[in-house]
């Protein structure tokens, strides 16, 4: 949410799609009951399943804030058991991306943390992944497993995808703990991986900000977290100008 707005705030159309049933993101943007919604993800995927017409902007709820939401509902739980036994399944939400990419320069998909079919879904529509991890044991070992899934569907579905980096967040640095893990994932993992130089503190402000529904940019505006987040809006835009990717049609995260 908070770099969808921070890139929007840059000027950049952008789309975050809510790829988890559990719907967090959803009401992180301020749709406080989304199993009311009559439209959302779970709608257009299966529409494509079925072949059928989709509106551009079906679904797509546009926030305050000047980024474009497609939301995810309860709904969504039950159409990742039917994708199982449809064709080329891992491609369903491409399908749907590539008809609509043209309308926005960055897509942004938010995944379960489990590689269930919308993730790999997600994995095969994008073109890069950024992976979240708080500095602490449990959220640190997943990552090799993780990194390791996302090289299998590089190798066997979608041989364009990247891993832009890790994110480091709700960071203490008041903490030993944190400080100890964070050297060590830049010193074991950043040679071959980027770890973000940008780190978002842990803030109670912070956390508060879905229950509010708007992001750290409008709650907080002066706050730590917001200036992480436009470090860390900037930092991304720099990652494209190295590696010679324009944003535009064609991007999606």
């Amino acid at each position: 949410m908070n770099l969808g707005v921070g890139l929007a705030n840059e000027g950049y159309r952008v789309l975050l799609i809510d790829a988890d049933p559990q719907g967090s993101l959803t009401i992180s943007l301020g749709v406080k009951n989304p199993d009311e919604l009559s439209l959302s993800l779970a709608t257009v995927l299966q529409r494509v399943m079925e072949d059928k017409p989709i509106d551009a902007g079906t679904g797509i709820i546009q926030h305050p804030e000047g980024v474009d939401l497609l939301p995810s509902n309860i709904e969504l739980s039950g159409l990742e058991i039917s994708l199982f036994n449809t064709m080329s399944r891992e491609f369903v939400l491409k399908g749907y991306l590539d008809n609509i990419r043209r309308n926005y320069d960055y897509i942004l998909i938010d995944c379960m943390p489990s590689l269930g079919m919308m993730t790999v879904n997600s994995l095969v529509a994008a073109d890069s992944v950024i992976i979240p991890s708080q500095p602490n044991f449990l959220s640190t070992k997943g990552l090799n497993l993780l990194m390791h899934s996302i090289a299998k569907v590089k190798r066997q579905i979608n041989p364009r995808l990247q891993i832009d980096g890790v994110l480091l967040t709700m960071v203490d640095n008041r903490t030993n703990n944190a400080k100890d893990i964070i050297s060590s994932l830049r010193s074991s993992i950043g040679s071959s991986i980027r770890i973000f130089d940008t780190e978002i503190p842990h803030s109670v402000r912070a956390a508060e900000c879905s229950l509010a529904g708007k992001s750290i940019f409008s709650h907080d505006r002066s706050g730590k977290v917001a200036a992480a987040y436009e470090n860390l809006t900037k930092e991304v835009c720099a990652i494209e100008r190295a590696t010679q990717t324009r944003p535009g049609p064609d991007w999606v995260r």
